[in-house]
């Protein structure tokens, strides 16, 4: 398979469905793109009813394109990220990986465009998040949640408003920030250095206000970005966790037991704000964005100093912060629902307390005048006491 053909399979993907996302090649299935979080199979001529395991190594192959490095790295931990730009159609992020002594790709499609946080419709709080000077950021959640785009639509709320140095350290570039009011410096891994931990000591030394990690993936790697917020500068990063209460003891977990006194008060200083985010099925199709946002206060500090414990959990207090811009999954979802944006099923198989968005549904369903329940013919039984008494 030569690169034309490749490219041209590749194009052909693209083309087949709309919004696709992602493109799959497994061995045993026919090559396959994500739409709207489903995988579907293309047809192509010839067809490809099951791949093979040299028709999938020469496609991982080629995407490597004899790469020393990503060899290397894909030989030793089994797997390796890199970039691949297909002309005139689409840039991708690549994960070449190996499973049953064959070998998967899945390559996910960038966008070119810029998103802001109005087009996506990002809470306010994003606005507020850009306004911060110093200090950590974190956007959390599961791969393919959408935690780079949101970052994106921040780095160019700030680009947009503050005539600042940004540097972004990223695995591989995603998006391709232009110079508007900050000055951008763009770079990836593999390419311009060679891990996060050296990246980031090496950011330090270039002057930014603003840095951007594409991921805090260690020890090491955390420790350097909270000297980069102590010393004044405002961190950007993601992890993959699910909400505010899981990533902040993931942080703590990183290090030693000894060091976890010291590692909570550094993060109650630098922690300004987590976002987690879940991308839920869109009614009429697509996906659309549920939100968990923790500003830091003097509460949130408490807790990240002693630990959660009953009536004090970041849940709690996160429902208690709307006012601060705060905002709890199951209001994110209900506020979806609300707007008709997604089904009642789907928020409540989202939801992390189901019986709250349930409370929230019936809510919004009575303001409605809609039926709360499928129970038929209700009526209260005035003669019950009177039986009771009776039989007594």
């Amino acid at each position: 398979m030569r690169k034309q053909e490749m490219d041209h399979i590749m194009t052909r993907m693209l083309d087949s469905y709309s919004n696709v996302s992602d493109l799959n090649v497994t061995v045993g299935k026919p090559f396959q793109v994500e739409t709207d979080g489903v995988l579907r199979g293309v047809d192509l001529d010839p067809p490809f009813k099951e791949l093979t395991a040299f028709q999938t190594e020469v496609f991982a192959l080629n995407l490597i394109n004899g790469d020393r490095r990503l060899t290397e790295t894909l030989i030793r931990e089994g797997s390796c990220d890199l970039s691949y730009h297909l002309p005139g159609k689409a840039r991708f992020r690549v994960d070449v990986f190996s499973q049953k002594n064959n070998y998967s790709v899945v390559l996910r499609k960038l966008e070119t465009k810029i998103p802001t946080c109005k087009e996506l419709d990002l809470p306010k709080a994003f606005f507020e998040m850009a306004k911060e000077k110093n200090g950590i950021i974190l956007a959390t959640g599961a791969t393919g949640m959408g935690k780079s785009t949101s970052l994106a639509a921040l780095l160019n709320e700030i680009n947009e408003k503050e005539s600042v140095h940004i540097v972004t350290l990223e695995d591989p570039i995603e998006y391709e920030h232009p110079h508007k009011k900050a000055t951008f410096n763009q770079r990836e891994m593999g390419t311009n250095f060679d891990t996060f931990v050296h990246g980031l000591r090496a950011a330090l030394r270039q002057a930014p206000k603003v840095i951007m990690v594409g991921e805090m993936r260690d020890r090491e790697t955390v420790e350097i970005g909270l000297n980069a917020a102590e010393t004044g500068h405002l961190v950007l990063t993601t992890l993959h966790t699910v909400d505010a209460g899981q990533t902040v003891n993931r942080l703590i977990g990183m290090f030693r037991s000894e060091e976890e006194n010291q590692i909570r008060i550094r993060l109650a200083d630098t922690l300004r704000w987590v976002i987690s985010q879940r991308l839920l099925p869109k009614e009429g199709g697509g996906r659309v964005a549920a939100f968990e946002i923790l500003r830091t206060n003097l509460r949130v500090k408490d807790v990240i100093l002693h630990g959660e414990s009953e009536g004090k959990t970041f849940y709690e207090i996160i429902e208690a912060g709307e006012a601060f811009g705060m905002i709890t999954f199951d209001k994110s979802i209900i506020r979806l629902y609300e707007k008709g944006l997604i089904s009642e099923q789907t928020a409540l198989t989202y939801a992390s307390r189901k019986a709250a968005v349930g409370r929230g549904i019936d809510r919004i369903k009575s303001g409605r005048g809609e039926k709360t329940t499928d129970i038929e013919n209700l009526e209260v039984d005035l003669d019950y006491g009177l039986r009771r008494r009776q039989r007594g």
